[in-house]
């Protein structure tokens, strides 16, 4: 099964590191051999690096920093903000509102034309266009 260019989010990536779900290790590891590396947005090293420091989880701490120089890790633009903002809007006038790294999330994976890998399909499922897929039942 070919995965196209994704990025993944804060959830996908935790699943990633901890290393207990065998479905998202081995679609993990088939998009590594297709892609090379792993692409996420700015908004999820701050998620993940925010609940490292909390826990003070220093040993996964340099695990996850080493694994960001390893990946393309996309930087929060004017377009992605702009973008992110559009999103926002959308779920105020529907009443369906979502925490507010997840539109800066999704944006990212519009602006740079990526599929969104996420177990959050009930927050980013809200959002009208965006691609998205499961590794955990993928």
């Amino acid at each position: 099964m070919a995965h196209p260019p994704a990025l993944l989010d804060s959830d996908m990536l935790s699943e990633i590191m901890k290393g207990r779900d065998q479905r998202v290790l081995v679609n993990a590891g088939a998009y590594l051999r297709e892609h090379a590396c792993f692409r996420f947005s700015i908004i999820t090293r701050y998620e993940v690096l925010r609940g490292l420091h909390a826990k003070d989880a220093f040993r996964q701490m340099a695990i996850f920093l080493q694994q960001c120089r390893a990946s393309t890790v996309y930087p929060m633009t004017e377009e992605v903000v702009d973008r992110a903002s559009e999103i926002y809007g959308i779920l105020h006038k529907r009443g369906q509102l979502i925490s507010d790294g997840d539109p800066l999330i999704a944006a990212t994976a519009f602006v740079h034309d990526l599929v969104l890998v996420t177990g959050n399909e009930d927050h980013f499922g809200r959002i009208p266009g965006l691609r998205f897929v499961n590794w955990r039942t993928a």
